[in-house]
């Protein structure tokens, strides 16, 4: 093997430019010449695809998004777009790839592989944390942090003017950003798509902690709730609790930006290394992951259809220290 690929793919997330970084430096390490792929797959289908040097990546670890760019591509999703873009990587020379992405890129991934060969490594690039085989996916922990500031800046605008926040964050399948943010911001609930919503239950809890006095109340809502998202969960607690004055924050997209923390660009740094390894040693079609401060891999199969489960220990520990 003598030429590799990189590409970012689906929503980015911080730590993406420095697991790039970490592909483009170590291929050139090990005697590879590496190309990046722009846009994703639809960039790949295009051509877009051009050498990277070592000065290429220079001044990017700190950086939040993507250097590489990324898109959703629906023509990648056929037969036919699928071998386009396998033309365009032979047309290239570039025999193996390094996908940073979720789990519809490595999905991409494993269809390419399966119907033209090109080797693939994976590194989980997503804010949701909801892939199975790594203990932290790229972004992650930067997402959450991100939320943390935000939360204890509408805290202090919340005891200010008695207000209850309901406050929407991302995870339309998976509640993780939500419960570990709610922890650190000692969210009085913490509303996630793993878990029942009941609104009488939230009501009570709210009531009781007016009757101790608390000045103000934030419940953070994950998007994939099965009881809404914030605004219909406020519209719903309205109705029947109206102790508070009550406002509604979604925090959306401002999740996704920001500089990655010093946790992602050091696991990204070390997926991106154990990607290109990885593929150098002969394996293909798996996720590169941290486990217990060790790399993993895992078969992409495994890591899309198995999402990480919910600790009960941290849905508990939101409950005990709320009340």
């Amino acid at each position: 093997m003598k030429r590799i690929g990189v590409m970012t793919s689906g929503g980015d997330s911080p730590g993406m430019n420095a697991c790039v970084r970490a592909v483009v430096r170590t291929g050139l390490a090990r005697g590879l010449e590496v190309y990046g792929i722009y846009r994703g797959y639809e960039g790949m289908i295009a051509g877009e695809i051009e050498p990277l040097q070592a000065h290429s990546v220079s001044n990017i670890l700190q950086k939040g998004g993507t250097v590489l760019k990324t898109a959703r591509s629906e023509t990648f999703k056929t037969v036919e777009g699928r071998a386009r873009a396998a033309e365009q990587l032979k047309k290239h020379g570039i025999e193996a790839l390094v996908v940073i992405g979720g789990d519809g890129s490595f999905r991409g991934a494993m269809a390419l592989e399966a119907e033209h060969g090109i080797r693939c490594m994976g590194c989980p690039g997503t804010i949701d944390n909801d892939l199975y085989g790594t203990d932290n996916t790229i972004g992650y922990d930067t997402a959450v942090n991100t939320v943390v500031q935000a939360v204890d800046k509408i805290r202090d605008t919340a005891n200010s003017h008695d207000r209850l926040f309901i406050v929407e964050v991302m995870g339309r399948d998976a509640g993780f950003i939500a419960l570990r943010s709610g922890i650190a911001t000692g969210a009085e609930a913490v509303l996630i798509p793993e878990t029942k919503t009941y609104i009488p239950e939230l009501i009570d809890l709210l009531e009781r902690g007016w009757q101790r006095n608390k000045s103000s109340a934030i419940v953070i809502v994950a998007e994939g709730d099965d009881a809404g998202g914030a605004y219909q969960v406020a519209e719903k607690v309205k109705e029947k609790f109206n102790r508070y004055d009550i406002r509604v924050t979604v925090l959306g997209h401002l999740q996704r930006g920001g500089s990655p923390s010093a946790l992602d660009r050091i696991l990204a740094s070390r997926m991106g290394h154990g990607a290109v390894d990885a593929l150098l040693a002969g394996r293909t079609s798996e996720m590169v992951g941290v486990v217990n401060h060790n790399i993993t891999y895992t078969p992409f199969d495994k890591a899309t259809k198995h999402h990480m489960e919910v600790s009960p220990y941290l849905l508990e520990l939101v409950q005990v220290l709320s009340s």
